[in-house]
């Protein structure tokens, strides 16, 4: 393999520090107001929008910055570092509810679609999970059949992250049944096509600011200029759009595992107990070891990956790695957290609460951590058999 370089170029560190500054700044003193209000407040978005954090997947010949997957992850990392709420509406938006069509669109799609997108006037959403079909996505039920210059889509798609607020969404639906996951097809859906409904937000245990709700196609009219990518390749669509996003998640994760710890420490030493600082407990010392040491397997692990990424290299085991360890890392220091703050930890009006509780959803979502390990599985097999 080439050698791996992480070095970042001034653009990307001059970028990551100004949101390290606006995080640090604007965000974290409104977590309180954001749970409570289970939203983000205009400000904060206006903001986000302004500093183009909606285009950081988006070609800068489309108005975005352009920026590779190593960079990206840079970004994420500062985000992950405050509410997950937050970070989580930007992170959907600029991976997988923007990357296919950059990956997989056409010019005319580009053109129509990554501008207003890259400004966050168009937020993205990706719609693959069905009641039916969320981690075993060729079992999809939502279909599309074509009539004249349309398709018509009939199904539905549940939890699905920005979905409230988003305005184009990825969808992914069966048009020939008989070749089981080669009969699915990508469509670019906008929210006001005839017959597309959005559900109630769902109330969710985390992430909260960060909506998602299922969505309803009942006789949904899709112009076939929409269907991105061709048609039979969706399901390799969607393997390669999550694929791609799960080294950006794994950055996320990782900003957030460094937040803990740097509360943690700050706790130990300013924790007094039996006459001194629990630092000085030995048992205190091991956690923020261990915590340390899976942060810095992770960092590496998440950038070499990006860096796969942005080389072209086939990511599929290496994303999945990535992914498993991200959230498994997320959940240990999370819970090491909470057990060195102790009952203050546990309080809603501190943050370590709020991070364990967000950590959760990491070995769920954009696929189960059961579901990674499948998939390294079945790249193993290929790669010793």
């Amino acid at each position: 393999m080439d050698n791996v370089d992480f070095q970042l170029p001034e653009d990307i560190q001059l970028l990551r520090q100004s949101i390290r500054e606006f995080v640090d700044c604007e965000v974290e003193p409104l977590t309180a107001e954001i749970e409570e209000q289970d939203e983000i407040p205009k400000k904060i978005m206006d903001m986000s929008k302004e500093m183009g954090l909606f285009g950081l997947s988006i070609p800068e010949e489309y108005g975005g910055a352009g920026i590779g997957m190593v960079g990206k992850c840079a970004i994420y990392e500062e985000l992950g570092r405050t509410h997950n709420g937050y970070t989580t509406v930007i992170g959907a938006h600029t991976g997988i509810g923007s990357v296919g069509i950059v990956e997989m669109g056409n010019e005319a799609q580009k053109k129509k679609y990554l501008p207003p997108m890259a400004r966050g006037e168009m937020i993205g959403a990706f719609a693959l999970t069905e009641p039916e079909a969320g981690s075993h996505a060729s079992n999809l039920k939502t279909t599309a059949v074509k009539k004249g210059d349309k398709y018509i889509l009939n199904g539905s798609k549940h939890y699905i992250t920005n979905a409230p607020i988003a305005s184009v969404f990825t969808v992914m639906a069966v048009t020939d049944p008989s070749k089981g996951a080669k009969g699915i097809t990508s469509f670019i859906v906008e929210k006001d096509f005839p017959g597309f409904v959005i559900g109630k937000k769902e109330k969710k245990m985390g992430l909260h600011g960060s909506h998602s709700a299922e969505i309803f196609f009942e006789d949904c009219e899709v112009p076939a200029e929409n269907v991105l990518g061709r048609e039979g390749e969706g399901y390799v669509n969607a393997l390669k759009i999550l694929a791609n996003g799960r080294a950006g998640l794994a950055a996320r994760n990782l900003g957030s595992c460094e937040k803990l710890l740097e509360m943690s420490i700050q706790h130990a030493n300013t924790r007094i107990q039996f006459g001194k600082p629990i630092f000085e407990q030995q048992i205190i010392q091991h956690y923020l070891a261990e915590m340390a040491l899976d942060i810095e397997a992770l960092r590496s692990m998440t950038y070499r990956v990006a860096w796969m990424v942005d080389q072209k290299m086939k990511v599929i085991k290496e994303a999945a790695m990535v992914k498993l360890l991200g959230s498994e890392v997320y959940n240990r220091v999370a819970d090491k957290a909470l057990q060195i703050h102790g009952g203050i930890g546990y309080i809603s009006d501190y943050p370590i609460e709020r991070f364990y509780r967000d950590a959760r959803i990491t070995k769920i979502y954009e696929g189960t951590s059961e579901i990674q390990k499948n998939i390294i599985a079945a790249q193993l097999k290929k790669q010793y058999i």
